[in-house]
């Protein structure tokens, strides 16, 4: 089948194409407000056009690298945590593993993930798809340093196919606000 680009940069196969454009009549409810929310406020940023929307699943880092033809650390993996009963995102290099003792440093508190069936409730995404884009008021976002070691990041952008390729700046620029942690081990 012939591969096709949508006016947003979503890249597929003619059929897929054609269920894009059903999904984006669909409202938030129904689309679990996942990927179209996350690509509304991409292009609210002007960064529409840096989403990727392979065929193959990015649901995990090693997934996400070989569908979106990068290294595994250059994968901008976000993790979901419970900070004073608040959730956070932060966002990490790939192959990154948070360090019990500084993330303790830092947020004052033991790291507690998310329970995976509370993710979508608390931030907006599902697990396979979080994201800095798109998610409920309150999420606190943060950025690891580890991150720091790659020209082009790959987070996703709401669901298990897709991403976005960002250089840090762009990245910055597109989650306003977001803080420098350093939560990983060397």
């Amino acid at each position: 089948m012939e591969n096709v680009r949508g006016e947003t940069g979503r890249r597929g196969s003619v059929s897929s194409f054609i269920v894009y454009y059903y999904l984006s009549f669909r409202s938030d409810e129904e689309a679990g407000m996942s990927f179209e929310k996350a690509e509304r406020y991409l292009k609210e940023k002007g960064l529409a056009s840096h989403i990727i929307v392979p065929e193959a699943s990015t649901a995990t880092v090693e997934l996400a690298a070989e569908a979106l033809g990068t290294e595994p650390a250059a994968i901008a993996k976000t993790l979901s945590f419970l900070v004073d009963e608040k959730p956070v995102l932060i966002l990490t290099e790939g192959t990154a593993r948070v360090d019990n003792h500084k993330f303790k440093e830092t947020f004052h508190t033991k790291a507690h993930m998310i329970p995976r069936e509370q993710v979508e409730e608390l931030v907006g995404h599902a697990p396979g798809g979080v994201c800095p884009f798109g998610i409920r008021d309150g999420v606190r976002v943060y950025f690891d340093e580890s991150l720091k070691k790659h020209a082009m990041v790959y987070p996703a952008a709401g669901d298990d196919h897709s991403g976005v390729k960002l250089t840090i700046a762009e990245l910055e620029e597109a989650v306003l606000g977001a803080g420098w942690v350093d939560v990983c081990k060397d």
